[in-house]
């Protein structure tokens, strides 16, 4: 898991990104926005925006920064979508992947130094129809993809999906020094089903392609199983470098205890 504090990086250098859990409720309602059949594209670096995940970026692209410019004034909503390689600096089509998140600019700040600063929530996933745009910058025509509605009292298998990640999570949370104690809170209190398998996936020490993978998946239960599975692999990892550190940390004990007593 990720740190949850907030603060801001540009979308070049976010290699630990910032989630900020709304109400989950309100996260997962989205029935009443309308989403339009066009939208403009904001690619981003080394991060998987997730439906219901609110994150602040600073945008230093100038393309970018057109698109959230125009997007702002209107009815601010941006597709936000990945791209394959973070080492591009200047991403073609073929740069990005196909499928995203549109997202609602809850909040534009012009910066001294004359960045932009937006902070973004995640609304409804998408995939890419055509890309009917490229300058000033990317717009496409999209297809929305639906949210399977899934009740963890009609489905026991389901339910213990969403337990054993909301475990998984907690665990990993423990044993990691660095991670605030409000994290754990948080993920105790989350309720909706949908919004905690988001909200730890966009938490989650895994690559940019596999928080790709879990975002593709229509079928909620799938994406819920898959997220255990790398859940396990990195509570493995955890404890794993929570042995080590704990031998090192014996072992230089011991090593300082017999200099004193030989001096």
């Amino acid at each position: 898991m990720k740190r949850s504090e907030i603060y801001v990086r540009t979308e070049e250098e976010m290699e630990f990104m910032p989630i900020i859990p709304l109400n989950e409720d309100e996260a997962e309602n989205n029935d009443e926005i309308s989403i339009p059949t066009e939208l403009a594209l904001l690619p981003l670096r080394n991060t998987v925006l997730f439906p219901g995940v609110v994150l602040p970026i600073t945008v230093g692209r100038d393309r970018s920064i057109k698109a959230v410019n125009d997007v702002y004034k209107t009815d601010k909503l941006v597709g936000v979508i990945a791209q394959k390689d973070s080492t591009v600096e200047d991403p073609a089509v073929k740069d990005l992947e196909t499928t995203g998140t549109v997202a609602k600019i809850i909040k534009l700040i012009k910066m001294p130094d004359g960045g932009t600063t937006i902070i973004i929530q995640g609304k409804k996933r998408f995939s890419i129809e055509k890309i009917i745009a490229e300058e000033p910058y990317f717009r496409a025509t999209i297809q929305l993809l639906e949210e399977e509605k899934i009740s963890v009292e009609d489905d026991r298998h389901f339910a213990a999906t969403v337990s054993s990640i909301k475990d998984l999570a907690s665990q990993i949370i423990l044993l990691s020094p660095n991670m605030p104690s409000e994290a754990s809170v948080i993920l105790k209190n989350i309720e909706n089903p949908a919004f905690l398998i988001h909200f730890v996936s966009s938490n989650i020490n895994s690559d940019l392609k596999e928080k790709q993978e879990l975002l593709e998946m229509n079928d909620l239960k799938l994406r819920a199983e898959k997220l255990m599975q790398l859940l396990n692999r990195e509570l493995q990892f955890a404890e794993l470098k929570n042995q080590l550190t704990n031998r090192t940390k014996t072992e230089l004990d011991k090593q300082q205890k017999e200099y004193f007593l030989q001096q």
